[in-house]
């Protein structure tokens, strides 16, 4: 993964498929964060995450004596100690509306993300499925307007849409291209031929889009 290199004080607890570690690596490949990455299974962590983590949970990001083990929170931490390039925008406004983006996004993407991976009900399954691509579908138009979501600058919003858009065909979406997808498409290949993104990804999330 790209974000590896040599020793550094920050620590990266990583889910190798899971959409919010995800979502961190971009961000840390998106700033040029070095970190020790350390690749972990979610229903195995590593024996010393329950000592930093009182939920043992991944992801978790460790700076020296601070222990973060909430995506958004470390977005914004990692956004806010390296500024450049900043990944909100300046004025309180649309720094309220990016939040509220980030919010919706895993109110009504993630948790349909989350029932597809790990529900055991087919019904569960297919309904969530259907849910998700009809709810992108609908918003698939207003990517005519900007280059990124709601922005003409790449931001957090974009780092969170990115790993639920990379990981559709293997819920079972196929976004063909029409009148209505075009620009959602064009968003898509935006969003994945960006060096960061290329960096973030894991091998199994490579195989991914095999």
């Amino acid at each position: 993964m790209g974000v590896v290199a040599k020793r550094s004080s920050m620590t990266f607890f990583s889910d190798n498929t899971s959409q919010f570690s995800h979502r961190v690596r971009i961000v840390l490949a998106e700033k040029g964060v070095t970190v020790d990455l350390i690749e972990a299974d979610a229903t195995h962590p590593p024996a010393e995450l329950a000592d930093l983590n009182p939920y043992n949970s991944l992801p978790t990001l460790v700076d020296r004596e601070l222990v973060l083990y909430e995506s958004k929170v470390m977005m914004e931490y990692l956004d806010e100690r390296f500024p450049h390039p900043p990944l909100l925008p300046v004025y309180p406004v649309a720094r309220a509306e990016s939040r509220l983006y980030i919010h919706r996004i895993e109110k009504d993407w993630c948790s349909l993300v989350e029932s597809i991976l790990h529900s055991r009900s087919d019904n569960v399954v297919k309904k969530a499925t259907k849910e998700l691509r009809e709810s992108i579908m609908g918003i698939a138009p207003i990517f005519a307007e900007k280059p990124f979501f709601m922005s003409d600058e790449f931001t957090l919003v974009d780092c969170c849409m990115a790993p639920i858009l990379w990981r559709l065909p293997a819920l079972g979406i196929d976004i063909r291209s029409s009148k209505q997808s075009k620009p959602l498409l064009a968003y898509m290949d935006s969003l994945f031929n960006r060096d960061s993104f290329q960096e973030s990804l894991t091998e199994q999330e490579r195989e991914m889009r095999l």
